[in-house]
Parts: C-alpha cells; structure tokens; sequence
C-alpha cells in the first residue's frame, strides 16, 4: 500500500468519487472543523449512530477521525462491508469472527499492547484459534470489557457499514450487549464510546421479529445520542480545495464563483461536488469548447459537467433509483412535492418524510420538507417527466420543430412560449381541470425539455415552488431564462406576479421575463401578450 500511495503521490493527486479520500491523494475539503465537534460526543462518552445517505462521507470521516482520535484513545475500527451474511447467522459464529476480527485491529496500535493487555489478548487468540462453539456475546463482551481495563487509554469503538448486519437476530443481540455495556460503565470498564455508521437509522430499524409475526421497531440502541453534525461540505470548504487545485494547475477559474457554484447545485452533497470537480478536471477538458482547464472551469464547463452527471449513471443515482422501485410511497410523494407543487410539512414520526431524509432525497428546513439538492431535483424531474413521455404528443411537437427555436445558436425563449401555447391548446383546450392544474407545469416541461437537450440545463426555483407557483430557470450556452409558471388567480394576483418576475430579472440582470399562467375559468382569453415595464419586457403568456 505505501508503494501505491507513493506511486499515486508522485503522478498527482485527483478528485475521488470511489471510497474514501485520502489527503495525500486526492483534492478534498478539509474536515478538521467536523472532527473536532465529533471528537466533543466521544469526550462525553457518547454512543451514537452516524447515518447519512449514500456517500455522504460517513468512511471518509470515521478514517479520519481514527488518526485524529489517537493521541488520546485507543481506536478500534471496524467495518461490517468485509463480514459475509454467514457471520450473523448464529451467535457463536458472530463473536468469533468479531473477536478475530477486533484482536487483529488491536493488534495494529503497538503501544496498545503492553504488558497488561498480553494475557487477556493470548486468551482471546485461544478461543478463536480453537473455534470454541460455546463462545457466545455474553462472554465476548467479558473479553472485550477487561480489554478496555488493561488498555492504557480509554477505548473508542468505529464500525461503518452496520446495515450489512441486515435484519438479524444476532446484530440485535450485539446492539443489546452494547447497551448494556453503556449502562454499566460507571461500574464496569467498557468501550469510552461506540460510533456505529451507516445509511439506516438503527434506532428505526425493524431489527426484531418474533415467530408469530410482530415486527417491534423499538431498538436496544435507544440510549444513543442525537448525531446533529452538519456533514454536508460548506462554501468555504469547497473554496479551500479548489484553492489548492488551482495552486497546482494556474486555470484562472474564479474560485469564490465556482465554488458558490458547487453549493447552489449539490447543497454540499460530497459526492456530487467531487463528480462535478472530476468531469470538469478529467471527462469535459479537451473537448472542442473546453479545450483545456483555463476554459472548462468556468460557468459554461461547470454547467456542461452539470448536463453530463444528469445524463449518466453512477452507484449514487443507481441507489436512489432502487429506492423509488422499493417503496412506492416514497416516489409518489416526491411527485406530490415536485410535479404538483403541493406543501409538504414536516410531522414527527412520518415514516415517509423520515424515509426519504434517511436516503438523501430531501432536508427538513424551517418545518417544512424540499428535496436536497438541484441536481437531485433536476434528476427526479427528468425521471418523472420521462415517465409521461412515452403518453404525452406535446412532447412530440417539441421535439420535431426544436430546431426552429434556436436562432444564431441562442434559444428564442419567446418562439418556445408562443408555440407552447398553440399546442397546449390544440392538445388541452376542453380537457378535465383537475388534470390540468395538477399537470400544467409538467406539460410544460414535457415541452421544454426536448428543445433543450443536451446543450441547456433548467432547474426549479425552490423558494417558489408550490401549488400556485413555480419559477423555472434556464441556462442555455450562456444566456439565462426565467420562466414563471402559475395558476390563474385574477389580475391582482397577476400583478403581484409581474412584480415578482421583475424582482427576479433585476436579480439576474436579465431584461425579458417570461410567464405562463394556467387559467380555468370558462370564459378566459388565451394567447401572448408583450408587456413592457420600465426598462423590463414581460411575455405573457395565458392558457
């Protein structure tokens, strides 16, 4: 391994998308400020679960933490991934395999095994190499609580990817004797602290069924500690590893732009920074418009890359996508809150809500529920919107006459609002209501999607959207477009959605705005209307 390290050290370092980072080989955001508010639970002697969504950086930081930790503990980390289903098929199989496994990373720390620890670690080699078929959980933790006695400093206990113990027996069994040692530990030595990571929330796993069929979603694990540790990557935090970056490569990029780039698209989500960061560096440079990196960190590369990470597959959408399959209740709710524009409040104890923060899908902010990130958003849209495709002939139309909206290589966002109109009346004009307020934005897209293809990018507003309103903005090779999509509510809602659509162009300093309201009423006047404001022109579009 120090071989490899220094192999990949002298070529140069990268940005990681592939386990975890490691500061001498890949460009990462510096976490010290993380490990520092963690290292507060474990002073404290907390027990506590790390669950994040799909990498979040949870193997990163347990890693770090490890070396950060040592000067002061004796950290045994552990990680669950290399363990087979056969090891928790019984408890006597488990504690070995444990011991074996925890012996071999003491091991590791020599100045943990002083002469205090020999006999108790002889025994537990003893047992493992005779595979002694009584050796149970009770009596491992006896083992494993005269190593914490005989250690010179207290012991820390890390194990990443716990949800590989799955829905056993046996892990309940261990949870069990973990909480036992917490409650203990004022009269006996035992672990100073237990950091278990994973994407489940183990206190919420249905982890003990009974033979008659009752499933109990209480867990053993009810003594650990609230983990609110912000593990998202900050502005300032991306900023510092492009800074280290460009010190390397001189591309002039603009490191506070780009950086606030980053957050405004993934929200901190590691995982897209760091894909975002490696399609600009490694997949998008060299091509004909970014021929190289001074040109491809830029908005225009930056949002090229942006075009890219939608369209391709990778384990991070591979697994949200699995979970849209695996519970149908989820996916119908992200429609509800992206499709429909409908409120979704946060209520304690609603599995749903709880189920899609625990995989990465949505944050709770001020009470209520909006998806994670615009790239996840974007996505979700794509997926939705692909779905009524396949059904919708607006998206046809779009497709077919897509060149005719693009005029000196720029897209004519007026053109795509006028014939919009014309074909959402031919398609829509004596339709169910209901079906068109609840599908009117979608239609929309449908139409706007195909025309921009693979050379723009169009992300949702979050701070307008919902059921009467939504603000759809485009980028498309530079120019940028705000569309405001609402429902019909009389002239004076009308005007206060002129207002608003001026505030937005004044805030992009943009001189044309568009809207499309919705409007149901039996007596209403379809068509497009120009509108100048001041120095602004409006479309105004109403169907």
């Amino acid at each position: 391994m120090v071989g490899y390290a220094k192999e990949v050290e002298a070529v140069g370092k990268v940005f990681n998308v592939s386990g975890d980072c490691k500061p001498k080989l890949h460009y990462m955001v510096d976490i010290t400020e993380r490990l520092k508010k963690i290292k507060e639970f474990v002073d404290r002697g907390e027990y506590f679960v790390m669950n994040r969504a799909r990498q979040y950086g949870k193997t990163t930081t347990l890693r770090a933490l490890k070396g950060y930790l040592q000067e002061e503990y004796t950290v045994i980390s552990l990680d669950f991934q290399k363990l087979g289903a056969h090891v928790f098929r019984d408890e006597n199989t488990f504690s070995l395999v444990f011991a074996r496994y925890f012996l071999n990373e003491l091991k590791r720390d020599k100045q943990s095994l002083k002469d205090g620890m020999k006999e108790i670690t002889c025994e537990i080699q003893e047992i493992v190499q005779a595979e002694k078929n009584n050796f149970n959980l009770f009596e491992l933790f006896l083992k494993l609580d005269r190593i914490c006695d005989e250690s010179d400093k207290p012991v820390v206990l890390l194990i990443d990817e716990v949800d590989n113990a799955g829905n056993t027996q046996v892990f309940f069994d261990f949870l069990a004797q973990l909480r036992g040692c917490y409650l203990d530990r004022d009269e006996t030595p035992t672990f100073r602290s237990v950091i278990l990571a994973g994407v489940y929330d183990i206190k919420n796993l249905k982890l003990k069924i009974r033979a008659d069929g009752e499933h109990h979603t209480n867990s053993p694990w009810n003594i650990a500690a609230d983990f609110d540790v912000d593990m998202s990557l900050s502005e300032s935090g991306i900023a510092g590893m492009l800074k280290e970056y460009e010190q390397d490569f001189q591309t002039g990029m603009d490191i506070g732009d780009m950086a606030e780039l980053l957050f405004d698209y993934t929200s901190g989500y590691p995982y897209l920074v760091s894909r975002l960061c490696k399609l600009m560096d490694e997949y998008i440079v060299g091509s004909e418009d970014f021929p190289d990196k001074k040109e491809v960190w830029t908005k225009e590369g930056f949002l090229t890359a942006v075009r890219r990470l939608l369209t391709e597959e990778n384990t991070l959408f591979e697994s949200l996508d699995h979970k849209l399959i695996d519970y149908p209740e989820l996916k119908e709710m992200l429609k509800d809150l992206l499709l429909k524009g409908r409120t979704i409040e946060y209520v304690p104890g609603d599995m749903g809500i709880r189920m899609a923060a625990m995989f990465g899908f949505v944050k709770v902010e001020n009470g209520m529920v909006s998806v994670a990130n615009r790239i996840f958003e974007t996505r979700l849209y794509n997926g939705f919107l692909a779905e009524q495709a396949r059904q919708m002939e607006i998206a046809q139309y779009a497709a077919e006459e897509k060149n005719q909206f693009i005029v000196d290589g720029q897209l004519d966002m007026e053109r795509v609002i006028r014939k919009f109109v014309s074909h959402y009346t031919e398609l829509f004009g004596s339709n169910n209501e209901k079906f068109l307020e609840d599908n009117g934005r979608s239609i929309f897209l449908l139409y706007l999607k195909p025309i921009i293809n693979g050379t723009g990018n169009y992300y949702i507003e979050a701070r307008t959207r919902n059921n009467r309103r939504t603000d759809v903005i485009i980028d498309f090779r530079g120019q940028q477009s705000v569309i405001e999509l609402k429902l019909w509510r009389g002239m004076e809602y009308n005007r206060r959605g002129e207002e608003q659509l001026l505030d937005y162009l004044r805030a992009y300093d943009l001189k044309k705005g568009y809207m499309i309201s919705f409007n149901f009423n039996q007596k209403k006047q379809t068509g497009v209307n120009r509108i100048v404001l001041g120095d602004k022109v409006l479309i105004e579009a109403v169907v």
